[in-house]
């Protein structure tokens, strides 16, 4: 027999009870995180669990690694962007030519 805290956490493994979590946040964090959760029926602890979840699947061993995301990666081109680049004046030659 063990102690009841060693039976308490076979019980939690076991059958993969939900654990409490302390966060301390921004409040306007919260706030839009909230409405957020709310807009897609979950709680924001729902939406923590399944973001944290996204985060740690398949995690790698080497935690410096940052790993992108398959939509992130599917956005690549391959097209190098000068980093002096003015977007607005382009954006401006483009639509002019578009609407001559």
């Amino acid at each position: 027999m063990g102690t009841i805290s060693t039976k308490i956490y076979f019980i939690y493994r076991k059958f993969n009870i939900d654990a409490k979590l302390t966060l301390k946040l921004d409040q306007e964090i919260i706030k839009k995180a909230k409405k957020y959760a709310s807009r897609r029926k979950l709680s924001l602890s729902r939406l923590i669990e399944n973001y944290l979840g996204s985060l740690t699947s398949g995690q790698k061993n080497d935690d410096d690694e940052i790993e992108i995301s398959p939509f992130v990666k599917s956005l690549q081109t391959g097209v190098n962007i000068p980093s002096d680049l003015d977007y607005k004046k382009e954006y401006h030659k483009y639509l002019t030519e578009k609407y001559k």
